[in-house]
């Protein structure tokens, strides 16, 4: 499955979401793209299209390592039309990735989370249906 690109993007580079980037801080997205990629936004999504969040991820480390990979994980953003990495690594960047990638690995965070008995009375009165769901309570 091709990864889907926009304006600025290129196949090996997903990753729209809120983040620094090169003039400030930007809310990004298909309609407001500048070419900022933030690492999170594409691996994050990993239970979602493993192959092709794991070939993003190949490609971030390939292409750009040590100007996006440091000490604590991810950079928030970089930018490689502009060749800017942003200085900052931030836990609510690091966060997403390390959960998802155990959700892909285990499930265990959404066994955990269907699990809640609030939250399994909260999907049913909002009419939500699901093997998973029957199968947590």
């Amino acid at each position: 499955m091709p990864i889907p690109t926009a304006q600025g993007l290129r196949s090996l580079l997903l990753g729209l979401t809120a983040s620094d980037d090169p003039d400030g801080y930007e809310a990004h997205s298909p309609a407001v793209d500048n070419g900022t990629i933030s690492p999170t936004a594409a691996l994050a999504s990993l239970p979602y299209a493993p192959p092709e969040v794991l070939q993003v991820l190949r490609h971030f480390l390939n292409a750009h390592g040590s100007r996006i990979w440091g000490r604590y994980g991810f950079c928030d953003a970089f930018s490689e039309g502009r060749d800017w990495y942003a200085p900052t690594c931030l836990a609510i960047d690091q966060g997403p990735i390390i959960i998802m990638m155990e959700n892909h690995r285990t499930g265990l965070l959404w066994k955990l989370f269907m699990s809640a008995p609030e939250v399994q009375t909260g999907l049913r009165r909002l009419g939500f249906t699901s093997p998973h769901l029957d199968a947590a309570g």
